[in-house]
């Protein structure tokens, strides 16, 4: 992957400012509503917006109303439509969604269909040349989906763009966007290497430590709270996989896209907040995510590295997870604090499912 830049010197807002405050403290107020009639279908196969945005919910609502009134406030320069697909949520957010924003497309699944399907559902009806996937737990800021929108249409080259992510708190940096992951920078992460070696002194993990995401640059992986996608790409390689339920299914996007010849960008032009660095809908069910992860995290180098790749990578995790189990445990008993229990949960429960293949239910 060439690290240089390929995008013009950005000169974004400052971070944290108290504009980025303001906003944030007015999406935390409920969303107003918008009274307009819901757009006409368009003639099948016409693509008569410039950005379809794209939101999956899984009980969020208060989230998802915020984001949506954000993006609504947010975006003035050029014509959207926005799609949310509600998978089976039993918070009331599809009734929440269809009564405050009409205007919005609705997809109300009865069972959780996962991302990557919910994202496909929204695609095949989507009428914009560009899709947005936007998380639910987003704010957006700054009209940040017209300046990607700019960043975009300057290359046809691009097949995805990606933002700066910003956190609740002071207006830090999330750091996003990735390497591929590969049996080697796996097995460097499950064991435990990217917390102990310096990043200054040797970089084989997949967070691209050294950067600060304050300089565009072209990245392997766009991370999926904010993901806009030239249609015409999505037409070369296909939609996302559904042997993804959760996580990984932009990393093999990406993937697909980069084997293709497209390219995907970072630029800190445009900016988000992520809400306490995301994970609203999984927290429920921490430890079923956690492995979760590893488990597609596996989907993708079976598929992509082969199955010497993958039968190295599920060893490490074995192992990896052994020894955080034995550590987490033993730091339990000598300080009874509940985030070290919990921790020896998830890593006990990681180890359970790939040498046994046994699931957490919760």
């Amino acid at each position: 992957m060439d690290e240089s830049s390929t995008l013009p010197p950005a000169s974004p807002p400052p971070v944290g400012t108290p504009v980025d405050r303001a906003r944030c403290a007015r999406a935390e107020q409920a969303p107003r509503g918008l009274t307009a009639a819901p757009p006409p279908p368009p003639p099948p196969g016409a693509l008569t917006v410039d950005v379809s945005v794209i939101v999956v919910n899984w009980n969020t609502r208060d989230y998802t109303l915020r984001c949506l009134e954000s993006v609504f406030r947010e975006t003035t320069d050029l014509t959207f439509e926005v799609i949310v697909v509600d998978n089976a949520s039993a918070d009331g957010s599809a009734a929440a969604v269809r009564t405050t924003f009409p205007r919005v497309t609705l997809i109300a699944n009865e069972s959780n269909r996962g991302f990557a399907a919910a994202n496909n559902q929204a695609i095949a009806v989507s009428r914009g040349r560009y899709l947005l996937l936007l998380n639910p737990d987003t704010c957006v800021l700054d009209g940040a989906i017209g300046r990607t929108v700019r960043v975009a249409d300057a290359d046809p080259g691009l097949a995805v763009v990606g933002c700066q992510v910003l956190l609740d708190s002071g207006g830090r940096i999330q750091p996003t966007c990735f390497r591929f992951p590969s049996a080697w920078r796996m097995w460097y992460v499950s064991v435990g290497l990217h917390r102990i070696v310096p990043a200054a002194w040797f970089d084989g993990g997949m967070s691209l430590p050294r950067w600060d995401r304050r300089t565009p640059r072209e990245v392997d992986v766009v991370t999926g709270a904010y993901m806009l996608v030239r249609r015409d790409a999505v037409e070369d390689v296909g939609l996302m996989d559904e042997a993804y339920f959760v996580y990984a299914e932009e990393t093999d996007w990406c993937f697909r896209f980069w084997r293709s010849g497209w390219r995907c960008v970072f630029t800190p032009e445009a900016r988000i907040i992520h809400h306490d660095g995301g994970g609203k809908s999984t927290s429920q069910i921490r430890t079923k995510m956690y492995v979760q992860l590893q488990k597609s995290l596996l989907i993708f180098i079976r598929k992509n590295r082969g199955r010497a790749s993958w039968w190295l990578t599920r060893c490490s995790y074995v192992a990896g997870m052994a020894g955080r189990s034995a550590v987490f445990a033993a730091l339990a008993l000598l300080t009874g604090d509940p985030d070290v229990r919990s921790r020896r949960q998830r890593a006990f429960a990681s180890f359970w499912y790939h040498a046994f293949g046994i699931e957490p239910v919760s």
